[in-house]
């Protein structure tokens, strides 16, 4: 079986930084044996918005879809920068996806396949998690998507 690391490295995907976390409150928390992750999405450093705007006035299914596939990398990012590798996470549990939607955009399931498409191809059949996806009307810097994620780790609780 090939590691999340190579199958990253695979696919020829550049990690973002990741983000630097602030004061009150960090990236990813592990309890147990489990790594929870603050609300992620398209953001480079300073919180700056790679992507912007709302799916279904500004955006496509496929921007968004896209969109939520970077919000991916990012949270990927954080992981390894927290964990030191990728190969140390055994699943990808829950993810709850959040959508910047237009009035009228009820199709906020599909965009967030961009995330979940990306963790089955990094984790394998241990990528595949349970999920929400939500329509909003608002985000962060009009982000259009942001994920919140919960992953198992490797050597059980600490």
């Amino acid at each position: 079986m090939t590691s999340p690391e190579a199958r990253l490295a695979a696919l020829k995907e550049k990690l973002p930084p990741p983000f630097d976390d602030e004061a009150n409150r960090v990236r990813a928390l592990r309890s147990g044996g489990h790594i929870y992750m603050s609300g992620h999405g398209p953001l480079g450093r300073k919180n700056v918005p790679l992507v912007s705007g709302k799916l279904g006035r500004d955006l496509t299914i496929e921007e968004g879809y896209a969109a939520a596939r970077l919000t991916g990398l990012c949270c990927l990012s954080t992981l390894r920068h927290y964990l030191g590798s990728l190969d140390r996470v055994t699943r990808v549990v829950r993810v709850v996806g959040f959508i910047n939607c237009a009035p009228g955009f009820n199709r906020p399931s599909e965009v967030l396949h961009g995330f979940s498409d990306l963790m089955v191809e990094i984790f394998g059949e241990n990528g595949r998690h349970v999920r929400s996806a939500i329509g909003v009307a608002e985000l962060y810097a009009d982000i259009p998507v942001e994920v919140e994620a919960l992953f198992q780790e490797a050597g059980g609780v600490r």
